[in-house]
């Protein structure tokens, strides 16, 4: 199965890919997380896209593009893929079916979690993540339960931050939902609940 993770920052698409990941081996592939690997790993794209990500503005596409294409020719993603974070826009969508269908492959579905923005502004300036192991938690945690490490608030987890990517997300990412009903395989989950209770509809719009 091959799906489209949509939803604004901080809406919980993560924690979400996280159990399908568990339960049904579907590859994870968050473009945030491949963007933060390169950034760390001092590479020429890191270099480029931590101005972007620093200010909470979209990395260009074509920088994710290629990022996201080298990442979907490995093994792990054969047998099926969750997206997360790309395609932002209608021009990567376009794209996106382009490269799949090059590989004779298609997507399945785009599923939405939608969540009040306010909530999300509270959630995401409460949010810290772990300096070493990459955890996320919240400010409650001075350190990762997982290795110890510092947790610290990422500067795209500020509140004035947050709400420019949210700006950013309402202009550029949000007409996705549209186009993606037009292809009739989006499906929208109320993430403004439990975890748990989000991951029972999850299974259930995607018929696992």
């Amino acid at each position: 199965m091959n799906i489209v993770l949509l939803g604004a920052p901080g809406a919980g698409k993560g924690t979400q890919a996280q159990r399908l990941v568990r339960d049904f081996g579907l590859a994870h592939i968050s473009t945030g997380d491949l963007l933060r690997a390169a950034v760390k790993g001092g590479t020429e794209l890191g270099i480029q896209a931590k101005q972007y990500m620093d200010a909470g503005e979209l990395v260009p596409d074509q920088l994710v593009i290629d990022l996201v294409k080298e990442r979907l020719s490995l093994d792990d993603a054969a047998s099926g893929f969750m997206l997360d974070g790309f395609p932002r826009n209608t021009i990567q969508a376009v794209t996106l079916d382009s490269e799949l269908s090059e590989l004779g492959r298609e997507l399945d579905c785009a599923l939405l979690v939608d969540v009040p923005f306010d909530v999300i502004v509270q959630r995401l300036s409460s949010r810290r993540t772990c300096r070493d192991c990459g955890h996320t938690g919240t400010a409650t945690e001075e350190t990762c339960p997982n290795c110890g490490g510092e947790m610290y608030q990422r500067d795209d987890d500020r509140p004035e931050t947050i709400q420019n990517r949210l700006d950013v997300y309402e202009k550029s990412t949000s007409p996705l939902v549209e186009y993606y009903r037009g292809q009739s395989i989006l499906k929208t989950i109320d993430g403004n609940r439990d975890p748990d209770a989000v991951y029972e509809d999850v299974k259930k719009a995607l018929g696992l």
